[in-house]
Formats: structure tokens, sequence, C-alpha cells
């Protein structure tokens, strides 16, 4: 079914609303056809692309958890300081992931993503250049708006690619690029301070934003959002060299057949509004609340884990060793996510690791001795880092493609909301509650979060994207 076929057996409607539901039709065929292509390294070479800018990405906002502590050496600051400079990347972040969403909407995943890269490449120059805590502050800001930016832009472009069997487990393995990066950060971090100051930290992390011209030249615009914004032409073409691409890959050399799909009814509701109508009113009330929450504790926690072990008598380097070495426990969490995506449901596994990392929190800061203090940290970070596994594959899915990354993008800035406030609040309470305290604030919020996803969360698990919108 083509446009014109609606054109002229739609002749009762308004031209608007033949518009929209010849675009919907062209989007249905379009997900079909990416929907029915085989798995090849081609899909796997763009995932690789933009996986690997979420890992530098993650490289520059993991550096201040290692840092922080020389930071307020160097400028006097308080805890309450330290934890509003903490504070500046997640308003950044904030502003960034809302901006990011309605603009990927309105100009496309790819140009946004590009441009995410050079805001935090920047940001992060500006860090190490940054010769008072002010300017420091201000350079943290810049470079959280970039990072904010890019999440929610990356997540929309690899679930709109991913075919559904697939899409969670990719997704999940993005966001396993996280722990890959803060443990990178810890390593350079931990030999960068041997031979020179904090500063050179960000310096050196600045650089990887080159990467940007690798995004440029092998990342293909959205074919999906390509043709829900009326650029037939260049959706048909993008599709076709996708097409072209993976049965270059394959040994047969043929593709599986297209299974047709006809349109859903299309709403009168667009935009911004479509976040808060129908079906999308509960999604958005489950995620808004599972991300604030979720972030809340685990920036809030994570932030200051450096600065807490040197609390406990640790000097800086070898807080930042026991740092990296309890992250370590995030890969095997990531990875274990990816597979209960799939196997198990998005529900599910969200909530066993917001549980299992609450209890976890308890016990870490709770401990009594260095042993303890390892292996609950350990457990810790398995599950935290699962969780962001889950939470990614989980978000972009709940949206329909003409606002999924406006969606994904608020759902972001209101976890920048609790990832702002939570270094902050930790910062205040920290000399009247203690380490016990900290940690189970940050469990009570984990706890929080799971409910909210039991209660009004919907499972997506081997749903295609155009399914679960309707």
């Amino acid at each position: 079914m083509t446009i014109s076929d609606f054109s002229t057996s739609a002749g009762s409607l308004a031209p608007a609303a033949v518009a929209r539901t010849a675009e919907a039709q062209q989007v249905a065929d379009i997900a079909a056809r990416l929907e029915r292509l085989p798995l090849t390294s081609y899909q796997r070479l763009i995932f690789g692309i933009i996986a690997t800018a979420w890992f530098f990405d993650s490289m520059d906002l993991a550096a201040l958890t290692f840092v922080l502590g020389s930071i307020r050496q160097t400028f006097g600051l308080s805890t309450a300081e330290a934890g509003l400079l903490s504070s500046m990347s997640f308003l950044g972040m904030f502003v960034g992931a809302a901006s990011a969403g309605l603009l990927a909407d309105r100009f496309g995943r790819a140009r946004v993503f590009q441009v995410s890269m050079i805001f935090w490449g920047l940001g992060s120059l500006c860090c190490g250049l940054s010769t008072t805590a002010t300017a420091l502050g201000a350079s943290r800001l810049l470079l959280g708006f970039g990072m904010g930016m890019e999440f929610p832009v990356a997540q929309s472009m690899v679930s709109e690619i991913m075919p559904a069997k697939n899409r969670g487990r990719y997704i999940a393995f993005l966001e396993g690029f996280w722990p890959l990066g803060f443990i990178a950060s810890g390593l350079v971090t931990y030999v960068v301070l041997q031979a020179a100051d904090w500063r050179w930290v960000f310096i050196l992390q600045a650089i990887p934003a080159v990467f940007v011209l690798v995004v440029r030249r092998y990342v293909p615009e959205s074919p999906r959002w390509l043709a829900a914004h009326g650029y037939s032409q260049r959706a048909e073409a993008t599709v076709r060299m996708i097409e072209t691409k993976v049965r270059n890959r394959l040994q047969t050399g043929e593709l599986p057949p297209v299974v047709r799909q006809v349109a859903a009814p299309v709403s009168e509701v667009t935009g911004l509004r479509t976040l808060f109508s129908g079906i999308y009113a509960r999604r958005t009330t489950m995620l808004w609340t599972l991300w604030f929450f979720a972030l809340l504790g685990f920036y809030g926690l994570t932030t200051w884990l450096g600065a807490l072990l040197q609390a406990k008598g640790f000097p800086v380097t070898k807080s930042v060793f026991y740092t990296i070495l309890i992250s370590l426990a995030g890969i095997p969490g990531f990875l274990v996510s990816a597979w209960l995506v799939e196997s198990w449901g998005r529900k599910a596994t969200l909530a066993m690791n917001l549980l299992c990392g609450a209890t976890a929190c308890y016990f870490y800061g709770s401990a009594a001795d260095q042993t303890q203090l390892i292996i609950a940290g350990l457990c810790m970070q398995f599950f935290l880092f699962g969780m962001w596994s889950a939470l990614y594959a989980y978000t972009p899915e709940l949206y329909p493609t003409h606002v999924r990354a406006t969606g994904t993008g608020f759902a972001s800035a209101v976890g920048r909301i609790g990832s702002l406030i939570g270094p902050y609040v930790i910062g205040v309470i920290l000399p009247a509650a203690g380490q016990g305290g900290v940690f189970a604030l940050g469990a009570g919020a984990f706890v929080v979060a799971a409910l909210a996803v039991l209660l009004l969360g919907e499972e997506t698990r081997g749903r295609t994207l155009e399914s679960i919108s309707h």
C-alpha cells in the first residue's frame, strides 16, 4: 500500500489526516523491511560505532568520581560545595536530555548525536583548563549538556535499527559500555595521578571527541524517523542501502520476504502532548518515577564513592584503585541483564536489579571492615550496572517513532533532576547521618523505583516498536 493509494481512497478525510495516515503506513512498511533483516556485521558495525561514542562519553562523566577528592583539596571545598560541584554535570544533563529529545525528533537522530559529541569534548577540555572552582562548575555544566544530549538519542538510534528479537539485548549491551568507560576512566586517572594533577585527566579525555568524524561517515539516519517525518525518498534510499549492505554479508545473498503490516490508526494527539495522552500517560508516569529515584540513588552514591573511601582513611590512589575494583562487577552485571531482558523480560530484570542493588547498598554502608566493604561494593555495582542496562533497553520502546527521542529525553531529564539532587543532598547529610545513613537513603530510592516498575510497567519483550505503540 502506497501514499497514492491512500490519497485516492480517503477523499472523505481531511488532507492533514490523509497525510498522517499515509506517513504511518510508510513507517509500517519501512519497519517491516527492517524487522525482517537478519542481524549481520553491518548492523553490528553501526552499533559498535554508537557504543564507542557512548564509551568515551561515560569516561568523561565518570572522571569526577575518581578526582573529586583531589579537586576538594585543590580548591578547599566543603562537602556541601563538592556536592554542588558534582551536581553541575547533572544540571547540564537535564537541559541536554530534554532539548536533545525534541531536537532529535525534529531534525534527526544522527545530526543531534554528532553535535552532542562536540559539546562534551569541549566541556572536558574546559574542565582541564579551569583555574577556579566556579570555572570548573561552568565547564562541568557544558560537559553535562553534551552528555545529556547523547544518551536519549543513542538509545533511539539503536532501538530503531535493531530488529525486535535483538533490540533489548543490544540496547542493554550499549549501556554496558558505561561500566567499561567508568573502569577505563579510573585506569586513566590512576595512571595520570602518578605523574600529574587531576586537570590532565579531563584534557586527555577530551581527545576522543574527534570520533565524531567516524560517526558522521558511517552511521545513517534512522529510516523510521525519515518516514515518520515525510522524507519518503530519503527513507527509501536509506533502507535500500541497509538492505544492500546486509545482503552483501549473507552467504545466500537473498533477504527474507517482507511481511506487510497495515498501520494502526493515527492518533489526533501529536508532539509533546502524546506523552500525557492515552496509554502513554501511564507509561510516562512510570518512567519518570523510575528514572528520578534510580538516578538519585545511583549518582548520589557513585559520585561520592572515591571521596567516601578517602574519608575511611584510604589515600587518593588507593581509593581510586578500590573504586575501580568494585566497578569491575558491573561488567558481568550488564552481561547478565542483557541476557535476562530477552529471556526473562524487562520488568522482572529491572525490579530484580533495583531491589538487590538496594540490599547491597545497605550492607555497603554498614560494612565493618575492608573485606565486607569490597564484597558489598561488588554486589552493589553488579546489580546497579545491570539496572542501567535494563532501564535503557526499556525506555525507548514505550513511545512511538515521532516522539521516541522526546519521550526518552524527558524521562532522562527527570532522572537528571534526581542525579542533580543526589550528590548535593549526600554532601549535606553526610556530616550528620554518616555513611550508613547515606547508603540507606540510596537503598530507599531504589526500592521506590522498583515499585514504580512493578505497579505501572508493562512488558515489551519480543514485540516490535510499532506493536508496542498501539
